[in-house]
């Protein structure tokens, strides 16, 4: 049997030219397409497509909600591939979070797109294994109660003890940060005494501990 493919983009014309390309492949059947998301969640359920290709932004919504509903609704669930003209960190943690098997940018090469209908069809998954687990970290951060210690130290504190856990100096957090020795002292001295510490090793020792604080 053919791979069934849905298609979900507000242009038509690339509509039209990814259905031409996935087109030529035998083993690649396009089935139904929309233009927004309202059409998309009436038509998915009942064509029930092995894969559905969807556009991030649309006109009535986005992609993502698209396919996080449709992934609830249809038993099976399609395999969800997110295309989008531009790369945005969040569009990829709630593609993630909805289910999708694959997120590609617009730039992608016909055969690779190809490749890529092939592949979450037969249950891969074209996510980036990096991007995935900074997701699930962020996840789990979310569902931890803040450390009131940490939440206490100033935007600066938190940049230093970053910079202590690297295991930089003083005079090297100094540089690096253009303060004076004398001034990277006392935020030091504020820090620990902030976070019940009485040597900056045991802050090191923390930092890495809860991860790194920089963004």
């Amino acid at each position: 049997m053919p791979i069934s493919v849905f298609l979900l983009d507000d242009h038509e014309i690339v509509r039209r030219g990814i259905a031409q390309l996935l087109e030529t492949q035998d083993d690649i059947r396009v089935v139904g397409e929309a233009g927004t998301a309202a059409q998309a969640l009436a038509r998915i359920p009942a064509l029930r497509p092995d894969v559905a290709i969807l556009d991030v932004r649309l006109p009535d919504g986005e992609g993502v909600s698209v396919c996080r509903n449709v992934r609830s609704a249809v038993s099976p669930p399609p395999a969800c591939l997110m295309l989008t003209s531009f790369s945005d960190d969040e569009a990829l943690m709630g593609a993630i979070m909805a289910g999708a098997a694959g997120y590609l940018l617009k730039q992608v090469s016909g055969n690779d797109l190809i490749g890529a209908v092939r592949t979450v069809a037969a249950g891969g998954s074209l996510l980036d294994p990096r991007a995935t687990a900074v997701v699930l970290e962020r996840l789990r951060r979310g569902n931890e109660p803040e450390d009131p210690r940490f939440a206490a130290l100033s935007p600066q504190e938190r940049r230093i003890l970053d910079l202590i856990a690297d295991g930089l100096t003083n005079r090297q957090i100094g540089a690096e940060l253009y303060l004076a020795e004398k001034t990277v002292k006392n935020y030091v001295s504020s820090l620990l005494h902030k976070l019940g510490f009485t040597r900056r090793t045991e802050a090191a020792v923390y930092a890495t501990e809860r991860g790194r604080t920089r963004h």
